[in-house]
């Protein structure tokens, strides 16, 4: 497991005591980020989840899953190439399934992000369709949303930001989609193309779309697919760069202001 913070980079080894203390004294809140792919990173995030601690997990370097317990304060399962039934290619995905179906179901806060949501869904008894028939979604997308985000603890800023269009631009990848929600989950976003672009179950979120995405990463992500025109992808990106931007800060943000608000009910008094 990789340790490091969103403003310094933690010293892996040695004794814990300390680490993840700010300079108040405080404990910061912990969030584990597990990651399945090496070019899939929390890339803009790393930057923009602020004042928690974020504790890095490789599972594609056969790093192990961690358990419900050892998560800390916040989960984020980030993307990958893989499909969410893939487990002969990536044999840790029915851990991290099984990590995101008990997570989901206590009040530690969890995102899942692309293949993490399609997981959570997965994990708790939705579906998800493999190479589903209206074809990868690439660029960026007009993400809208539903009523009942307004009301969301994670998305009610973008969803009320939206304004009178009730959009906001994500970048987005992804050919495999969830095509049936879990018994008791929240649907609160979709785009033109895919209908659950976001939603909440228990204590977690799953979005389809890649608020972390940076252009570069936008740019490798599309050269890596012959279905993909990343000229048109990446002119995408640049007409709608600041609002993107300003988008998934707000979205990174939201979750580490769910994450320390989480940590600070449950902190010893």
């Amino acid at each position: 497991m990789t340790a490091y913070t969103t403003d310094r980079v933690l010293a892996t080894g040695g004794p814990a005591e300390g680490r993840d203390l700010g300079l108040s004294g405080a404990r910061r809140p912990r969030v584990t980020v597990v990651q399945s792919s090496p070019d899939v990173t929390l890339d803009r995030f790393t930057d923009w989840l602020t004042d928690v601690d974020v504790h890095l997990v490789r599972a594609d370097l056969g790093e192990p899953v961690p358990g419900p317990t050892d998560v800390g304060d916040g989960l984020v399962v980030l993307g990958g190439h893989m499909t969410a039934h893939d487990d002969v290619r990536a044999p840790w995905l029915p851990a991290l399934r099984a990590l995101l179906a008990v997570v989901s179901a206590t009040d530690v806060p969890a995102l899942g992000i692309c293949l993490g949501a399609q997981l959570l869904a997965v994990a708790r008894g939705g579906q998800v369709q493999v190479a589903a028939p209206p074809g990868r979604e690439a660029g960026v997308v007009d993400v809208r949303w539903r009523p009942e985000a307004e009301q969301d603890a994670l998305l009610s800023g973008l969803a009320l930001a939206a304004g009178p269009a009730r959009t906001t631009p994500q970048p987005s990848m992804h050919a495999d989609a969830v095509v049936d929600l879990p018994r008791g989950a929240v649907w609160l976003a979709s785009s033109s193309v895919y209908p659950f672009q976001a939603f909440r179950i228990g204590s977690a979120w799953g979005v389809q779309f890649h608020p972390e995405a940076s252009r570069a990463t936008l740019q490798a992500w599309a050269d890596a697919h012959e279905d993909v025109d990343t000229d048109a992808v990446l002119a995408q990106v640049d007409a709608r760069a600041d609002e993107v931007e300003s988008a998934g800060r707000a979205l990174a943000g939201a979750f580490a202001g769910v994450v320390r608000a989480r940590a600070a009910v449950r902190a010893p008094v």
